[in-house]
């Protein structure tokens, strides 16, 4: 019988710290293939694609809480391509969102700076440009 992997051998061989492995351990994303005589967790082959596969959704930008639906339709022995795609679909409409919002805030803060010389400073105000900030007019 083959040794299995011990935590931070398998996050050596996946490119993930031994911490991240024993926070989806914890959070149930992996599950040891075992433990030593001493109790130590081992992993094997299985848990390396797992892991892989893991980094690889995190890195396009999925969450864990979609990773677990994924895997979770995967255990059952389903092929989860099509939560694959939907959880793609959802990160996709989310950055269209965060993108709009950018873009606002930039059109905010170009307001801001092309108004700044015209913001007239009342007594207390640390910095008119700022002080305005939320006025419909540069310097009101």
């Amino acid at each position: 019988m083959q040794r299995g992997l011990t935590i931070g051998e398998l996050g050596r061989r996946v490119g993930v710290p031994a911490k991240t492995v024993r926070y989806y351990d914890l959070v149930g994303l992996l599950r040891p293939a075992g433990r030593t005589p001493a109790g130590y967790r081992v992993y094997g082959e299985r848990e390396v694609a797992r892991l892989a596969f893991i980094r690889k959704a995190k890195r396009v930008g999925l969450s864990l809480d979609a990773i677990a639906d994924i895997l979770a339709l995967y255990d059952q022995g389903e092929r989860p391509c099509q939560e694959v795609c939907a959880a793609i679909e959802r990160k996709i409409a989310q950055l269209d969102r965060q993108i709009a919002e950018l873009l606002a805030l930039r059109d905010d803060l170009t307001r801001l700076r092309d108004g700044s010389e015209e913001a007239a400073a009342l007594p207390g105000d640390i910095c008119p440009v700022i002080e305005r900030a939320g006025d419909s007019r540069p310097g009101h």
